[in-house]
């Protein structure tokens, strides 16, 4: 059983139409059984005490900021700062997915107030590029996360790169992908902005742009009211740079270095998530660190499951992904990141042919 399908003619209906039905009812199966369990149940103590925990921790950072005024150990607040901000981009993440209230109206606005007002981003630009890259984890061509960009993550990406300059900086672009990381925390700002901004559609496009301006505008002037301009820029620097860094290193380890799914090529649900997904193992701080998206194979499978139930779930779907035979990635943290550097320049140097790897072998038709 391999759950991968060619989009070519000659695989007919007749043939594939016993594995489509075996392979939903792998997924059905494991939902059953997670059902039953009782972790598809709402967290609201976990998420009340973090949404009024973060609420408070900010206000008072601002606080403490404004007492200890002007002065370089200012860039340290900067660091604590974006540390916090992290964690309320976790939160966001958690509430656009629904997994804090049954209430579609009270996630909604719940990630619109965290996302947009507290962290100064986009939900609209965020969720409409967050919701292609779940439908289809390292599709080719599908997959937002795996575009051609300033890193290559595919050897049709890195081959596209044709300046001699281009070429060795693609061939050594994974000991650069961490220090880039640097540069998230603004990306993420201007792209939220740009697509408010924009002509396409936003669903609440004043209210994201109220609240964006309101959050970066006070923002802006606490900075430059409390610190001299100097100071003023080099803290902001440090917030946006640090930020960047902690919301890289906690998203590039769950699907770079997996396989990549290339084009006309149809895989079913289960093993589209959990083939292209890596966890990572620890304890505690890893969850806190990491937002709960070390267990990536679950809150792919999952996306509306409250955080605190992922820790719990995680052995109930592997346990079924070995009754079915589908390989289930975990590894530690320092393993994911040397994993990704070294996956992204054996791309650059066009020497990854990810369908011929030890995964995706038992996948193909």
């Amino acid at each position: 059983m391999t759950g991968i399908e060619s989009t070519a003619p000659e695989v007919t209906a007749t043939r594939t139409a016993p594995r489509r039905e075996q392979y939903v009812s792998d997924f059905t199966a494991l939902t059953q059984r997670i059902q039953q369990a009782g972790y598809m149940r709402r967290a609201y103590g976990y998420y009340w005490t973090k949404l009024i925990g973060l609420t408070a921790a900010g206000l008072a950072l601002a606080v403490a900021f404004v007492l200890i005024g002007d002065t370089w150990w200012q860039l340290l607040t900067a660091a604590v700062l974006a540390v916090l901000m992290t964690q309320i981009a976790f939160l966001g993440h958690d509430a656009a997915h629904r997994q804090i209230f049954v209430s579609g109206g009270w996630n909604e606005w719940v990630s619109l107030v965290v996302v947009n007002l507290y962290a100064g981003m986009g939900l609209g630009w965020w969720q409409h590029k967050h919701t292609k890259h779940h439908a289809a984890p390292n599709a080719v061509g599908t997959d937002p996360d795996i575009d051609p960009g300033i890193v290559a993550f595919t050897p049709e990406a890195a081959g596209s790169r044709r300046t001699p300059v281009t070429r060795w900086l693609t061939e050594r672009q994974g000991w650069f992908f961490y220090p880039l990381l640097l540069l998230e925390g603004l990306n993420l700002h201007v792209q939220g902005l740009r697509r408010v901004l924009g002509r396409r559609p936003v669903k609440r496009r004043g209210v994201e742009l109220s609240f964006i301006l309101a959050r970066l505008i006070s923002y802006t002037v606490l900075v430059f009211v409390v610190l001299p301009p100097g100071k003023a820029v080099a803290f902001i620097g440090v917030q946006l740079a640090v930020f960047g860094l902690t919301m890289g290193l906690a998203f590039a380890p769950n699907h770079i270095g997996m396989p990549v799914v290339p084009r006309g090529i149809k895989v079913d649900f289960l093993r589209r998530q959990v083939l292209m997904s890596r966890n990572i193992s620890g304890g505690r701080w890893v969850d806190t660190l990491m937002g709960g998206l070390n267990f990536q194979v679950e809150h792919h499978l999952f996306p509306s499951m409250a955080r605190p139930h992922l820790r719990r779930v995680a052995p109930l779907v592997r346990a079924h992904c070995d009754e079915i035979g589908v390989r289930y990635t975990s590894t530690t943290l320092a393993q994911a990141y040397k994993a990704v550097t070294s996956h992204i320049n054996q791309v650059g140097r066009g020497g990854t042919d990810v369908w011929a790897c030890p995964v995706t072998a038992q996948l193909r038709v």
